[in-house]
């Protein structure tokens, strides 16, 4: 009967543990290449573009953002094209302005899938887009 009784909370413990693991967010870091005059190579003085993806804070949205510390990091105003490659649905979306201390973001409702998102910006000059797929739950 103790065996029982071990098992039994083993499993509940288990289940628990389980859901709090598949209720936290994900961070999917990707970046944007500058092309200063051309140079798809970018250059010294125009570093990586480093945005992130995050999934998992609500059901079938995702929220596009920079990667530095408070969610700095990504182009403002960049134009967001994404598709979920389960449902065959897709939009546009534009990250923010990043004024009044709030960094440049876009929360899009993509619904349950795998969604893949490219990032390009018109202001920034060329660049190489931003690319980077994701299981949306």
């Amino acid at each position: 009967m103790r065996a029982v009784g071990v098992c039994a909370t083993t499993i509940a413990t288990s289940t628990l543990l389980a859901a709090g693991v598949a209720s936290a967010s994900v961070t999917v870091p990707f970046q944007i290449d500058p092309a200063p005059y051309g140079n798809p190579n970018g250059s010294f003085d125009a570093p990586s573009i480093r945005c992130v993806a995050v999934v998992g804070e609500e059901p079938g949205v995702v929220t596009i953002t920079g990667g530095k510390e408070d969610g700095w990091g990504c182009l403002l105003y960049a134009d967001v094209q994404w598709v979920n490659l389960s449902t065959g649905e897709s939009g546009s979306a534009h990250l923010s302005d990043g004024l009044n201390g709030i960094p440049a973001f876009a929360t899009i409702d993509t619904g349950a899938g795998q969604v893949a998102v490219l990032l390009t910006s018109a202001t920034a000059g060329p660049v190489t887009p931003g690319i980077a797929t994701f299981q949306v739950t």
